[in-house]
């Protein structure tokens, strides 16, 4: 049975829901998927696509997945999302691992980009700070 795009996405929430509140978006012509507002997941042209990480991109390796790729200016770029395991896609708990996978990608890449990195002159002290030294 043929689904589309809104009827394929609303399964995956459902597939993601043991995780916590489960949500897509309509985004770039397919959906975004969230748990607990946290971005775990893609869904276009009817595949679900998961965030991985350095951590967890080798075991979606090992089990055959293959990365969520775009063109751009003719040429392929890959994202950090890789297709789930068919056999995963078939009910919530062989899901849960995946997703629990995804998730944890996901909680490390919003880690990683709340950390403020310090500027150069406030490693040091201001460049106001630093000339007025100089001068004296």
């Amino acid at each position: 049975m043929a689904t589309t795009g809104s009827e394929f996405a609303a399964y995956c929430v459902e597939l993601l829901s043991p995780l916590g509140t489960a949500r897509a978006r309509r985004m770039f012509g397919g959906h975004g998927l969230y748990v607990d507002d946290l971005f775990v997941g893609i869904v276009a042209e009817e595949q679900l696509y998961l965030k991985v990480d350095a951590q967890t991109r080798p075991g979606f390796e090992a089990a055959g997945c293959r990365p969520f790729v775009y063109s751009k200016s003719d040429q392929a770029v890959a994202m950090s999302y890789w297709s789930a395991p068919e056999e995963a896609t078939e009910s919530p708990a062989l899901m849960l691992p995946w997703a629990r996978l995804a998730q944890a990608a996901a909680l490390r890449a919003r880690a990683a980009k709340a950390k403020p990195t310090p500027r150069p002159e406030q490693a040091n002290g201001s460049l106001a700070t630093k000339r007025r030294r100089a001068a004296s």
